[in-house]
């Protein structure tokens, strides 16, 4: 359960990511309140795998989901360039998640 809290809080730094700097310095009412919304689910779920995952794995297992997933979607959205290149690294990031899940 403790993996599963984890990889939706993954995706909820994601959001929260996203939504900030869409914010535009918090000027902005719809994503500033997604921001907070994503940011304190994320953090209570974080908090809430730590209580079982070690921490260091937990917060690179989260900050992992999060830094792929908002490149991913700064990619395919046309914010944030694409390359060959890029997408090995994140492809790196994305089996070393792989790899402390199966090891932790």
């Amino acid at each position: 359960m403790a993996w599963l809290v984890l990889a939706v809080s993954g995706v909820l730094e994601a959001v929260w990511a996203t939504a900030l700097g869409r914010s535009e310095g918090f000027t902005r009412a719809g994503p500033t309140v997604l921001f907070a919304t994503a940011l304190i689910a994320s953090m209570a779920g974080l908090a809430y795998a730590m209580r079982t995952l070690p921490t260091g794995t937990s917060y690179a297992v989260w900050v992992g989901i999060g830094a792929v997933l908002t490149v991913a979607f700064g990619m395919v959205s046309g914010e944030e360039p694409a390359s060959v290149g890029r997408i090995l690294l994140i492809l790196g990031i994305v089996g070393c998640v792989v790899g402390l899940n199966i090891l932790g």
